[in-house]
């Protein structure tokens, strides 16, 4: 049995969350509804539930700065809100669950699932430990988190030198010849990595500009990296890559 928290600001919202919950998922039981973050904070640490669902846009204290406050974390999480670029980003790259309202069942279905299974290893929430360590510098994430077939890859950003795009597969490169194959698009990568730091110069490459060793011109031109990977520049990306690199 799952005992979870709803921290929502919107009565209606909770309160079908509350009864989908109630009407298809016999073993979820919900504790409590909180109607903004202080009582969201307040019914965590005393309550200590195994799931809790978390409205990010709430008055006076959104859900990112209350999750920073709380002293209980052991719990899976899932957010039940669309919010700013940066969050979503955020939010993905922790391979946290988020729901957009109205939330469909099938949807919940999956994340409770996911936080049911997680439940029954009995690990600390390292998804949620990393979404707050990334939430500490806005501009940045530091680490993400890579879904694996064994479980969860966490690796930092700034090791990340190229991404290839493999049909619905990309391939992630690494320093120390380190490489993962992850099953997600490559424009999914392009939307959450931060633009700061990453370029897509091909259909089938986005690159770290920190780790361009070379430009080889022609008609896009090609990159060195500092694998010693050599990477086509499309023509049609070539102007927006020399740019990013200030020639």
């Amino acid at each position: 049995m799952l005992r979870a928290i709803i921290v929502d600001d919107e009565p209606n919202s909770s309160s079908a969350l509350k009864e989908k919950i109630a009407q298809h998922f016999f073993n979820v039981i919900v504790l409590k509804i909180c109607n903004n973050a202080k009582e969201g904070i307040d019914a965590i640490d005393s309550l200590q539930p195994d799931l809790v669902f978390l409205d990010i846009e709430m008055p006076l204290m959104n859900g990112f700065v209350m999750l920073q406050q709380l002293t209980y974390k052991k719990f899976e999480l899932v957010f039940t809100t669309a919010y700013d670029h940066y969050a979503i980003r955020a939010i993905r790259f922790s391979a946290l669950d988020y729901l957009v309202k109205p939330i469909e069942i099938e949807e919940l279905r999956s994340a409770i699932d996911r936080a049911e299974e997680k439940k029954h290893q009995n690990k600390p929430n390292q998804q949620l430990e990393l979404l707050l360590e990334n939430l500490v510098d806005k501009k940045h994430l530091l680490r993400i988190a890579i879904p694996t077939t064994g479980g969860l890859q966490f690796i930092k950003v700034g090791d990340i030198i190229y991404l290839e795009a493999s049909v619905n597969y990309t391939h992630i490169f690494l320093t120390e010849k380190r490489k993962f194959t992850v099953s997600r698009t490559l424009k999914d990568f392009e939307e959450m990595l931060p633009p700061e730091e990453f370029l897509r110069i091909h259909n089938s490459f986005i690159i770290n500009k920190n780790c361009v060793e070379k430009y080889i011109r022609g008609e896009g031109g090609q990159v060195v990296l500092t694998n010693n990977a050599v990477l086509e520049v499309s023509k049609r990306k070539k102007s927006d890559f020399l740019k990013a690199i200030g020639y």
